[in-house]
């Protein structure tokens, strides 16, 4: 038998196994199918349209940004005031101060898009207007691509093919006519640095590629096709072809709360060493309280950046002193004041030794070590309500106990979950799929994800964990700012799984929903200002997005 016929009739029957085990879930068999056999027509992911997987790290392609309660505001709260004829792609002297360098093949006289640091630019300016609360959303990984996916198996339908789209919440709610839509270059400043974590410091910066934007290649919209497809990723088909770098969620996440490009890894550090203050660091400054919360390890990049400072992303527990306002290897004798609300995962993952960490890793918990998550607690002397995931009781219970003590006393709160051990879901929020149940389909690993009944009541959702963390800052009558993380997006787009993805973007529109319900409640879009973006993008492709409706529905 012909080689190619055995190849198509093997991924028939085994997709047809696929179906007969699992039933109706589509999007389940859609994923095993891509995975086992190596290919889909629904999908691929990397530069080989061959090959269901042949990329699953970032790319450099241009990022939604929606926005509430800008449209109409001051300069600088509005959206305009860097998006089209206010872009600082359009202007060499405004890319040279973002960049730090004069940039190659980056400067765009018609640009529209703004720069990942005006995500900053515009928090700011809300908050220098005394705008009263402030949410940042960071869907880690979630690119233009991502977001159609979710949308196609939310509606099933194709209801849009570029711009903002319709299909979640966050695409359709429109915050009394306040909502904006835009894109951003999310590039670092370089890809890599040489540090030395022990003495934090950064002694050269500048490795490997330097940050920028070629809109002749990559096009100026993310649903255009690249004319280069290895460029997004940081290569070229051509041997003196442009090459930008890609972010990691680090360098992004210092880019949007602390206004710098930076090299991939750095923690709320410039290039240089600098530490420019974040958005959690000015807001407290003000008066305001600031609080993280998200669906991965509490230390993990993007809450990092909220208010740490480090040389590398992954000296966890050091970034988790920072957090909570102890003595940590880059704040040794003056320790910063601490979040006032600190939510997210991480319990239950332990590591004897972590030499990435320095040499003052405490053997225990990889991401908060045992004897800082006592020292914090109220019960011995330290500041925080604290929740942890507690054998035999409810997460939701467990957190909004908490959170309403912390509320009634003024207290801090920290909230300590997650899934244990050491498999592909260790340390996170049990991972939803596109069905909405805990089941997702096996990624590029192969090995699929399994949670008992316990990791799944005794850990809240990431919408508990928003909900909590606004019952707690909203007593400031100052106001707020909070950053909300789904960062199982991420995990799930590194593993090229498409059935996961889809999943963890419902589960961060749910919280984005949490915010925009109490807005409407309890505030305003005058007073309230809302980001709801991603750090980057991966590099997925829907080759026919009219697969992902299920058969009877076309």
């Amino acid at each position: 038998m012909d080689r190619k016929l055995f190849a198509v009739l093997f991924s028939f029957l085994l997709g047809m196994i696929v179906s007969t085990a699992l039933g109706d879930d589509y999007l389940h068999q859609i994923q095993e199918q891509g995975i086992t056999t190596g290919r889909s027509d629904v999908a691929h992911w990397g530069p080989d349209p061959d090959k269901y997987s042949s990329w699953t790290s970032h790319s450099n392609r241009l990022i939604p940004v929606y926005t509430f309660g800008t449209k109409g505001q001051p300069a600088g709260i509005d959206l305009n005031s860097y998006a089209g004829e206010n872009s600082p792609y359009r202007n060499a002297n405004k890319l040279r101060r973002i960049y730090g360098k004069p940039t190659e093949a980056t400067l765009n006289p018609s640009a529209d898009y703004l720069d990942q640091t005006n995500i900053f630019d515009l928090q700011k300016a809300a908050l220098d207007a005394g705008k009263k609360n402030i949410f940042l959303v960071v869907f880690d990984g979630m690119d233009w691509q991502t977001t159609q996916a979710a949308a196609i198996w939310n509606t099933q339908q194709i209801p849009y093919t570029e711009g903002r789209g319709r299909g979640t919440h966050f695409q359709e709610y429109q915050a009394d006519g306040t909502t904006q839509f835009g894109l951003m270059v999310t590039s670092p400043f370089c890809d890599d640095a040489d540090i030395d974590v022990n003495k934090q410091i950064v002694k050269n910066s500048g490795g490997g590629l330097f940050g920028g934007y070629d809109v002749n290649i990559a096009g100026s919209g993310p649903w255009e096709k690249p004319k280069d497809i290895l460029y997004l990723i940081g290569k070229s088909s051509e041997t003196d072809g442009v090459k930008h770098s890609y972010t990691d969620s680090a360098s992004s996440a210092t880019s949007m709360m602390g206004g710098i490009k930076t090299y991939n890894a750095a923690i709320g550090v410039g290039p240089q060493g600098e530490r420019p203050k974040s958005l959690a660091h000015l807001a407290q400054e003000k008066g305001y309280l600031a609080g993280a919360v998200t669906s991965v390890p509490i230390s993990h990049a993007t809450p990092a950046a909220s208010y740490a400072y480090n040389v590398t992303r992954n000296d966890y527990q050091d970034i988790s002193r920072d957090l909570l306002g102890l003595p940590s290897s880059s704040n040794p004798e003056h320790p910063l004041r601490g979040l006032d609300v600190l939510i997210g995962s991480g319990w239950g993952v332990n590591a004897t030794n972590d030499s990435s960490q320095g040499d003052n890793y405490l053997s225990g918990n990889k991401y908060f070590a045992d004897e800082d998550l006592k020292k914090v607690n109220i019960e011995n002397g330290g500041k925080y309500v604290v929740a942890t995931r507690t054998p035999g009781v409810s997460g939701q219970k467990v957190l909004a106990e908490a959170a309403d003590k912390a509320a009634k006393s003024g207290e801090r709160l920290l909230g300590y979950f997650g899934v244990g051990g050491s498999g592909d879901g260790a340390g996170h929020l049990p991972f939803r799929s596109g069905e909405g149940d805990f089941h997702p389909a096996i990624g590029v690993a192969k090995k699929a994800i399994a949670y008992d009944e316990a990791d799944l009541t005794e850990n809240p959702t990431l919408v508990d964990m928003t909900k909590a963390a606004i019952e707690v800052l909203s007593k400031n009558d100052k106001g707020f700012w909070l950053l909300v993380e789904s960062g199982d997006v991420d995990w799930a787009n590194h593993s090229n799984n498409l059935d996961a993805s889809i999943g963890a973007v419902n589960s961060g529109d749910a919280a984005v929903k949490t915010i925009t319900d109490w807005v409407e409640a309890n505030s305003n879009w005058e007073e309230s200002v809302l980001i709801v973006t991603a750090d980057h993008g991966h590099y997925m492709f829907l080759d026919k997005p009219e697969l992902l409706i299920r058969p009877e529905n076309r």
